[in-house]
């Protein structure tokens, strides 16, 4: 079936007066509050400081999730991703300022926001806050419409390109281990303690026993995450910056500022029915043109012109 431009033109008007009629009831919607953290969530404390960058959490988080490791950048000799991609879940990397005098191992997985973006951002529910907290993908539900990787200020979640049937790839706090009664594999197999499993209370009494234990050895003193992008249940301690380790600044979620951009949007449906009515603006004046174009055509031809 072919729509023709009247049919547009009166879509656009009904569509119009539909929007402007739900304007009253839909504007007054109030804010909704910050999310917090669940009693029981857990997570990670990873503490830079004490990271040897061993790598054995990488390796380990690979066999415990069934994943292929990457081995392109050695030509397939070893495990040597240079990124979180569909074939690695966790990841080292060495932090090196300019001049040589900052240095810094970071883990990088998924950090379990308390207010996550890539579940706020996802069309389908795909992406879950679940039982502790942990943020899992459920396969029955995606479309592969990649919002998740758009939304998350992590840039965590990671897309199989290569698979017929693809996969959204996320650290899920190996939840599958967690039912046997076992810690996560990066955990299990830190040899330093630089990175460790609890619930969020506990670690972060256990980030601020360290700091008090050693002042001075971790920036400002703080935990990140305790606040930082609305609060997450994987938490950092660092000499280093957060933000020169690649970790977003601010205390306010990306699923809250999402939430407020859509609501100062779409206040009382003003600025969509604004540009509705003006799309319809548009057309109608193209319909006119071409109304006149038409019956300029048939005093020249004497024909019947049809638009």
């Amino acid at each position: 079936m072919t729509l023709s431009r009247r049919d547009v033109l009166k879509s656009l008007g009904c569509g119009t007066a539909a929007v402007a009629a739900g304007a009253a009831g839909l504007g007054s919607a109030q804010a909704s509050e910050a999310l917090t953290a669940p009693a029981d969530a857990l997570g990670l404390l990873y503490d830079a400081t004490v990271c040897i960058g061993c790598k054995a959490c990488v390796s380990a988080c690979t066999t415990a999730n069934g994943l292929i490791p990457d081995t392109e950048r050695s030509g397939g000799i070893w495990q040597m991703p240079s990124d979180l991609n569909a074939q690695t879940k966790n990841i080292i990397r060495l932090y090196s300022s300019a001049d040589g005098k900052e240095n810094s191992f970071i883990k990088r997985q998924c950090m379990h926001c308390i207010d996550p973006a890539c579940v706020s951002g996802c069309p389908f529910g795909a992406l879950v806050k679940g039982k502790n907290g942990i943020v899992d993908w459920k396969a029955n539900r995606c479309i592969g419409c990649r919002y998740c990787e758009i939304s998350c200020p992590f840039d965590v979640p990671r897309f199989e390109w290569a698979k017929f049937n693809p996969r959204i790839v996320k650290c899920e706090l190996c939840h599958e281990r967690l039912a046997d009664g076992k810690q996560p594999a990066c955990t299990d197999v830190c040899p330093t303690g630089a990175v460790i499993f609890g619930t969020r209370q506990q670690l972060l009494a256990e980030a601020k026993k360290r700091i008090e234990k050693h002042p001075g050895r971790y920036f400002e003193n703080r935990v990140y995450g305790e606040y930082d992008m609305g609060g997450t249940q994987v938490l950092y301690l660092s000499a280093v910056p957060f933000d020169k380790l690649g970790l977003p600044i601010g205390t306010e979620s990306r699923a809250e500022y999402g939430s407020k951009v859509h609501r100062m949007v779409y206040r009382g449906m003003v600025i969509p029915v604004v540009v509705y009515a003006g799309l319809a603006a548009i057309l109608r004046k193209r319909w006119n043109e071409h109304q006149e174009e038409a019956h300029q055509a048939e005093k020249e031809t004497g024909l019947p012109h049809q638009l």
